[in-house]
Formats: structure tokens, sequence, C-alpha cells
């Protein structure tokens, strides 16, 4: 029978979290399913007087169409940061404003990939970037994630063998695993890739999001004309504005502000304003310091009660950052059995299979400690513990 949708559709997976965040609206429920910032820590009265701010500078204006490319003040801003952070010296001319960096994938797929073209994923990978890609119809090439970054052993031989368009990469505290790739391991993938016809995505939402270890070289220091970067202010400010952007190498970017033009003419003038005037209102650093303090606080107390109430067989990472950590089962357990028993002990996460594009039934889970207090997560904890338990009688 013919279907009146396209093929680029009908292979694309639903986004399983999407699905079970209907779960916690039970408020009996306790959730380490979502991938959300502390809705405490957002910045709510900096953002009202920077509203205000914006108004009285700019009127009506503020409500007209602007460029595809974003408002240079705040490109300025975001390429001076680089520079002060990490080094990095990158010309706002190529950054590229977008609706959160998620849209930046969409954006980078409609430029680069074509049908059947490989795409390297790391294996487990981002959602996100999994759903988004699938639109375009690669042929993903899953790379096994460690606890020191990927399998090099595994990516010398797609090099090798495989002529892959992009390599999509989360190197610091990486979702779903929580992982941050070695310094080493970053210095190798760049050995392997240099001088080849792949472009690897450094998506970086969380990288400020630190609260132990050092930070490490960026790829767009590594191999600047192979990296295309992708940041957000959705982790460190809010997620609700949408704001991201892109930094690519000049013939790339002009591509992607065709696709951005395509999409959606440009993002939100009104909100770019606003983000920019917080900026330079307030201590964006002390408010990060802020948010990383209090998730340092909740990633340590989730990890202590997992040594407390998980089976001494069941592993975690243990990360650096973020907002994420990594468990798995041991023997044949699958987490989406898991899944099935912690609902009933009203305690949900994200089992491991969506996070692969093979198809696995798998025995790891994902644990979100970020929008959870840590009370919360003691208790949740103790019944997710007592659901692992029942699952291995």
């Amino acid at each position: 029978m013919n279907t009146i949708f396209s093929d680029r559709i009908a292979d694309v997976p639903r986004s399983f979290i999407r699905e079970i965040l209907k779960v916690s609206l039970d408020r009996s429920v306790i959730s380490f399913a979502g991938g959300l910032p502390n809705r405490d820590l957002f910045p709510a009265e900096e953002i009202k007087r920077a509203t205000s701010r914006v108004f009285e500078l700019y009127g009506n204006d503020i409500f007209q169409y602007s460029n595809s490319e974003g408002d240079l003040k705040l490109r300025q801003y975001i390429a001076n940061r680089y520079k002060e952070k990490k080094g990095l010296e990158i010309n706002p001319e190529h950054i590229l404003i977008t609706n959160g960096a998620q849209q930046g994938l969409d954006l980078i797929g409609k430029t680069l990939v074509n049908e059947g073209e490989g795409v390297i994923i790391e294996e487990p990978g981002y959602l996100g970037a999994i759903q988004a890609f699938s639109i375009f119809r690669p042929r993903f090439l899953p790379l096994a994630v460690s606890e020191d970054g990927v399998d090099l052993a595994g990516l010398k031989a797609i090099a090798a063998s495989e002529k892959a368009k992009l390599m999509y990469t989360v190197p610091n505290f990486q979702n779903p695993s929580g992982i941050t790739y070695s310094e080493q391991n970053r210095r190798e993938i760049v050995d392997i890739l240099a001088g080849k016809n792949t472009f690897l995505i450094e998506d970086d939402p969380y990288g400020e999001l630190r609260f132990a270890g050092t930070p490490k070289t960026p790829f767009a220091a590594l191999m600047p004309a192979q990296t295309i970067l992708l940041g957000s202010f959705s982790k460190i400010v809010v997620p609700g504005f949408r704001v991201g952007w892109i930094v690519a190498p000049e013939h790339i970017f002009n591509k992607l502000l065709v696709a951005k033009q395509a999409s959606d003419l440009h993002t939100c003038h009104f909100t770019q304003y606003i983000i920019h005037q917080y900026l330079l209102d307030n201590d964006i650093d002390a408010h990060i310091a802020k948010i990383v303090a209090a998730y340092g606080g909740q990633c340590r107390r989730m990890l202590a009660c997992i040594d407390r109430y998980f089976p001494a067989d069941v592993s975690s990472t243990r990360p650096e950052g973020g907002m994420f950590l990594w468990g798995r089962l041991p023997g044949t357990m699958t987490s989406l059995d898991l899944f099935n028993l912690a609902v009933k002990e009203k305690v949900i996460f994200v089992p491991g299979d969506p996070f692969y594009t093979t198809g696995i039934k798998s025995p790891a889970f994902r644990l979100n400690f970020s929008c959870v207090d840590e009370t919360t997560i003691e208790t949740g904890i103790e019944r997710l513990g007592k659901a692992i338990r029942l699952l291995a009688k």
C-alpha cells in the first residue's frame, strides 16, 4: 500500500526518552530519566532584568526579522569566551547561531550527509544525534566508547576501509555514559583522521560543567580544519530559549548558512538579545560555579548510594562533570527488563537500548543526577537497587 510519508521519516526512531517522560508525570515516581538542567538554578531574576533592559535599549526593533547568522555581538562574545577559557582563536563570522545545538546536528546532516554515506557514531551514543542523522539515511558506523574514549583500533579499521563523511563525538562528559575522552585518546583520534575527508563533530554542551579532574584539549584546537564545534547556552543559562551555535571552517560555514536560511530564516532575535544582555550584566562564571557545585554534590551522592544499595556486580562510570552516569547489569540481565520492574517501584531511568544503532538488548542504563535533590537521589537509588535484586532472583 502506498504511504503518504517520505522514505526519510520511515526508519527514524521515536525518542524513547520523550516517551518515558510521560511516566514521570506521576509525582510519586522518582525520575532519573530526563536530561534536564536543574530548574532551581535558572537565573530567573537576572533574566527578567536583562529582558527589561533589552526593551529599554531596542524597543520594537527586537520583534523584527534579523540576519540568519545571528546577532554579531553575541557571536563576538562566544568567540571571546572560547579564547579566554580554551585558547581557541575563532572568527565570530564563522559562528552560526542555531535553535539549540540540536538544530546544528540537523543542519550538518542536511549540508554534508547523502543517503548511504558513512557516519561514525559513538556506541552508546547521544539519542538526539541518532535521531537527527537518521533523517538523512546514512550508514551508521558504531564505535565503542570506554572510560578512556573511543575504541582506537576500531577507528583505525573504519578509517582504513570506509569513506566516513562524519565522526560524531561528545568528548566531555558524554551523553549517555558520562565519560571524558583522555588527552591521549584525543590525540590518537586526530592522528588517525588527519588529512582524511572526514569531519569530526565536537558536540560540547556540558564542557563547562566540570566538577572533578582537569580540562582536556578541544578537538577544535587539535584539528581545526576538520572540526565542526557545537555549543549551547542550554546547560549554563536556560534551555527554553533554545540558543546554540555551530563553529565551522569557512567553506563549511557558508553551506550551513544556506541550510539555516532554508530551515527557519533565523533563530529568535529576541532571545539572542536577552541572553547577550544577561551575559553583559552578570558574572556567568559565578553562575556556572554554582551549577558545578550542585551537580558535583548530586553526582557524588548518587555514586555513594550506588555503592550502598546496588549489588556489587553492578558497575557504573564515575563522571568528572556533566549530568549523567552509566550503569551496567551483570550476566544476561537487560535494562529494559529492569525498567519494567523499576516502574513498579516508582523509579525510572533510561534503558540502554535506544543509545545503540544496532538494535541490541542492552544490559546498560543511563541515570541523570542533575535535576534531583540529594535526598530524593538516595530514595530513588534505594528503590532501583531493590528492583535490581528482584530481577536477579
